[in-house]
This record gives C-alpha cells, structure tokens and sequence, in this order.
C-alpha cells in the first residue's frame, strides 16, 4: 500500500517537471508510505512520477518505486495489492519475463506490457495505477473494479496531474483553489462528491472500474468493469446451492487478503461482518487473530462493546480496545478534513480514526475491515423500507394521474414542510418528476432542504443535484436483464456511489492517515459479480430478515446471539455531542465560516436548525454534521 503522484506535460514549451516539485508531491502524502520514497522523470522530461511506500509484499529495496522494464519502455507508480500476484508471475515467467523482486508492482509491470489494459482483467486485489510508455509517450491511469484506492486527476492547459489523494496535486504552482459549487450541493446532499468530480474546481476522479489513457491531448476514460455485466441472466441456484457458494467465495476472498510479510489483524465492531471475518481467519491461522475494537466512554447506547469481547472470547483472539469520549474526538476534526481531501460526511471516521491509531501502534500494519456486505445482501434499513415503500406506495402513486399526483403533493406539501419531513416529500417529487425512487442511503438534504438551507444566490443548486442519480438509474437499467428487480437496481447504485465514494473512501483516508493498510474480503469482485445475480426470490427473503442468506451461509460459524440481534451499525454519537458538549462550537463554526457569511449558506436557517437540535425538535444531527464539516474544510482547504 502507497501513495503515489505525477505529472505529464505534453503541450508546456519548458518542462516544469523537477524533482523537487516531485519529491513535493509525496511528501505531503508521507502517511501513506513512511518506509521509502521515489522520484522519477522520463528520458523525454514529458513525465514525472512521484511515491511514498508502505512495504506489505517483499520489505527489501527491490520493491522500490517508481519502478521501469528492463527496456525502459515502461515506467510505474502503484498503490495498493494484488493477491494473485504470485500464479499470475507464472504466467509472465513462462513468457520470457525475468524477476528482480517478489513485488507484486513487477507483475502489474510486465503484465502490462505483455497485455496491455486487458491484463485489468487478470488481477485480483484493489488498485490506483499510472503507467509511462516512454515508446508512445502515452500514460495510462486504472483504478480498482470496485473503488477500493482512489485516484485524482488534474487536466488543463497541456499539463495532466494525477494522485492517491488531492493534496498531491495542490502542490503544483498552476493549481489555484476553488469551490465547485455543483459538487458541494451534491455534498450536502450525499454525504460525498460525485463518482467522477470533486469539492476543488479542476480537480477529477478517476470512477471505480475504469482506465484512462492520455494521448498528447486527448485523455479517453474506458470503463472495464461494473457490478453487473450487461444482460446477465440469474444464477439458476436454489437457496442451498446459493448460500455454499457465497461462503466458498468469501472463504477465498479472506484467505487471498491474508497475504502479507507484515502483521495482520481484524476490525471487531461486534457485528457479523466483521465477526464473520475473525471466523474465518481464524480457520486458517495457527495463532490468535489480532481484533480491535473502538468504543465511547459515555453514551453506552453506541456501544459494541459486549458483543466484541463475546466474539473474541469464542475465537480466543488477541484483543485490543480504546475507549474515547467529546473530549478526545473534537480536536481531531480538522486532522480529519485535512485527510480527507474532501469534506466526508460520515460521522463514523472520528471513531476510526481513533481505532486506526491503536492498530498501528499495537504493530500491526495491515487490517481486514467489513464494508461491502450490507449493499450485497440487503442490511440496511433504508434499503428494506425503500424496497417495501416501491412494491406499494410507490406503483400506487405512479398508478394516479399527473394531475393527482400534483394535487396530492400540493395539498400535503405545507404539512410536511411544517413538520420537516423533507424525504416523504421528496419521494413524491420524484414520481412527479420522472426520477428515480432510490437516491442512495445517504441523503442528508433532499431538494426541498437545499432550498431552505443555501443562501438565495445559491438555491439554483438545489435543481442539480438530481442530476447524478437520473444518470446512475438510467445507465443501471440499461444493463439490467430484468430492469423490474429493483433489489438488484438498488443494490447496483449503492456499489456505484455511496459504497466507493463514501464509505471506501472513509476506509482508505482515515487508516491511510497512520499508515494502515485497509483490505476488504466482502468486496472481492468475484463475490459482488455472484451476488448481484441471485434470484430475486432468495434476496426478497431479506425484507423480512435482513441479510437472510449471509446469515443462513454463517449460521453454524457463529453464535447465535450475534447473527440474529438487531443491527446496530458502527455510528458516533454526534446528535448528543452537537447538542450538548459541542453546541457552541458547532453554531460558530458554521455561521462565522465564509459559507455562511458569503451567502453559500442561510444564516437565518441554520440558526432555527441548531435551535431544533438543541431543544429535541426534528432529526437534524446528520445534517448539521454535514454542515460542519463543509465549514471545517473550508476553513482547512480553503482559507
């Protein structure tokens, strides 16, 4: 795991490219590799490419980065892990290739020159890559299948900028900053920018599953591969067949991200993903698995901490814990913007943070985390309401006439706008309009809201923001054999945005930060592309119990009391902090911050919003905590 940056000018009269400015460029992003660094500019001084190294696979020297065939040709920079690396060497090997390390960076190299972007395909693991062809005087940029790595990209005025984060960038002179008011709606609606544009004015991302290649001027984005393949029919597997082949591939899935010649453990919030993990790492270990556990000294409501402890009595693991509170959590907020690049409006990443830190200070390096498995098997309430809601209320609102619907809406909007009840409102919006039901799991200010919440200069965002959901639905239901199977539509979205943009983002920055490597066995892309196939007769099973076939698969590999508790999720306690302990602090961040006193947000609204909050009216802790942290990273990035 790494960071890396570069640089390619193809259309500058005077090469700015230095290794100074490179050396720049990975040392801001020095959390993501503390054990080597690397700068490289190409013989044309058309490319230069910069690194910081976190040695996972092969310690010594000969993994060192940025890395060339043995002809020149090609030259590169890569973050991340392929956990196939060693039968794919096999490959290569027999193809006349010749070894100087155990990297799995050389096999990503030869690979590439023996395949082309097709050997994309070959790879398992999570990556965020750039190649030089020095031959060409071309640069490819991939990112992983599922977004598990990001990667950023400047492209302007003959100069073409990439990064593991936005940081990296910034520290070219010709970038100035500035808000792209387009994706700061998009923000506070879904808790993160777009799958393709961020916060800064200029400054891209790559999307999940995707390669891009830059040709003098022309860079072409390519999207190799999506959850769901077009037209692919359903498994014809009964519940049986079903539930051994998912645990067959999740067996895999965390056996291949048990490679490693550093120290490995688990994140145990006591749930069953996460307890699902320790399971099966510990089939395959001869030793106690390491677990780490984060908890609140105050609150206990938010705590796991029982079932934690449970879990790791029952698989006698080696068992770690840090307990934090307010006091602990408020200073590191900016800490957090300044990681994040872009505002992250899950209020998960302060606890974390905070049991990031204790894994790698206990002297572990690489750590298996539980995300992907809610979108998959159906585990979020919202999903389960929104799948009810469309089987019923939604067909039967479609069924009226538009000028029923319109007078419905109408007549109740007064009351709901009353009552803040601004996503029942919305949904009827949305039929009106002809958008889609489903806008993700992580909406905080629906358009109604927007309209109150920005200044009157800035309401005109409010119109936009449906703008990327109208795109996923339509490019989703184009793919879809069955485009009825709404589980499989929604399932789909959540892979597509919120899954890689949000919560992999959050995973990727916040561990990053202490120089953590992050792996995810849920998200192996050959479990996603089984489960986005299974019939909709077995996931409809779900709505009644959720996650019903990852619980079935599981059911005789934890304890009972564990697999079929109520979900509890892994949250932070924000609506007691900015209510309580923190009120003072988040009312003056947020209206003497230059979003407010600009005009970007209503002065007037936000008062009344943290008076609500304060006296126990409404549910507004999630949205003013979005709130603050766009003023935090305007105060970091920005001021």
């Amino acid at each position: 795991m790494c960071g890396i940056a570069g640089i390619v000018e193809y259309a500058v009269s005077d090469s700015g490219i230095h290794h100074e400015l490179l050396k720049s460029m990975s040392d801001v992003i020095q959390h993501r590799g503390p054990d080597d660094e690397g700068q490289w500019i190409s013989p044309s001084r058309k490319a230069g490419f910069a690194f910081r190294r976190l040695a996972i696979i092969d310690l010594t020297p000969a993994g060192h980065q940025p890395m060339s065939t043995p002809d020149g040709r090609f030259t590169i920079v890569f973050n991340g892990e392929i956990y196939n690396h060693a039968q794919l060497r096999l490959e290569l090997e027999s193809k006349g290739h010749v070894y100087h390390s155990h990297s799995d960076t050389e096999t990503i190299l030869y690979g590439f020159a023996e395949f082309g972007p097709a050997f994309l395909e070959k790879m398992v693991g999570m990556w965020g890559i750039a190649i030089w062809d020095e031959h060409d005087q071309s640069l490819f940029v991939a990112r992983d299948r599922i977004g598990i790595k990001p990667l950023y990209y400047h492209h302007a005025n003959g100069r073409f900028m990439f990064g593991s984060e936005i940081k990296s960038i910034l520290k070219h002179p010709s970038i100035s900053r500035s808000i792209n008011h387009h994706e700061f709606a998009n923000y506070l609606t879904f808790s993160m920018s777009s799958d393709t544009d961020t916060m800064f004015t200029g400054i891209n991302k790559l999307p999940a599953g995707h390669f891009g290649i830059l040709r003098n001027e022309d860079f072409t984005t390519h999207h190799y591969w999506q959850p769901l393949q077009q037209g692919a029919e359903y498994w014809d597997h009964d519940e049986s067949a079903t539930v051994n082949e998912i645990m067959r591939l999740l067996r895999q899935a965390v056996k291949d991200r048990m490679m490693s010649d550093v120290p490995f453990g688990v994140f145990l919030s006591g749930g069953i993903d996460s307890s699902t993990n320790v399971a099966l790492m510990s089939e395959l270990m001869d030793r106690p698995v390491d677990t780490f556990t984060v908890g609140f000294k105050e609150l206990q409501k938010y705590n796991e901490l029982d079932q934690a402890r449970f879990i790791a009595r029952t698989f006698n693991t080696n068992h770690h814990e840090i307990l934090i509170d307010h006091k602990d959590a408020l200073p590191v907020l900016e800490q957090l913007v300044w990681h994040e690049d872009e505002p992250n409006g899950d209020p998960v990443c302060i606890p974390l943070n905070f049991l990031s830190k204790l894994t790698r200070e206990s002297g572990t390096t690489v750590i298996q985390v539980g995300e992907g498995s809610d979108e998959q098997f159906i585990g979020y309430s919202w999903m389960i309401r929104d799948l009810k809601f469309h089987e019923k209320e939604w067909k039967r609102f479609l069924s009226y006439s538009r000028q029923i619907q319109k007078m419905i809406y109408e007549l109740v909007k007064p009351f709901l706008m009353a009552s803040k009840r601004y996503l029942i409102l919305d949904y009827m919006r949305r039929a009106i309009e002809g958008h889609p039901l489903y806008w993700g799991g992580a909406v905080d200010y629906t358009p109604s809201h927007l309209r109150q919440a920005l200044g009157p200069s800035f309401k005109y965002l409010a119109e936009e923001v449906s703008e990327m959901p109208l795109r996923l639905d339509k490019e989703i239901a184009g793919i879809q054999a069955h485009p009825e199977d709404y589980a499989q539509r929604i399932a789909n979205y959540e892979l597509l945005h919120r899954l890689p943009e949000l919560l992999l983002m959050r995973v990727d920055k916040i561990t990053m930060a202490h120089s953590l490597e992050a792996r995810v066995p849920f998200l192996d892309h050959r479990l996603v592309e089984y489960t986005m196939r299974i019939r909709p007769e077995l996931k409809r099973k779900s709505y009644n119990e959720s996650k019903y076939l990852l619980k079935k698969g599981v059911d005789a590999l934890l304890p009972h009391e564990i697999i079929y508790r109520k979900k509890q999720g892994f949250a932070a306690p924000v609506a007691e902090w900015i209510r309580g302990p923190w009120y003072n602090y988040t009312m003056s961040t947020i209206l003497q911050s230059p979003l407010t006193t600009s005009g970007i947000f209503n002065d007037a609204y936000f008062r009344v919003m943290l008076n609500d909050h304060k006296q126990h009216r409404g549910k507004n802790a999630k949205a003013l905590y979005t709130a603050l942290n766009a003023a935090l990273w305007h105060r970091v990035w920005m001021e």
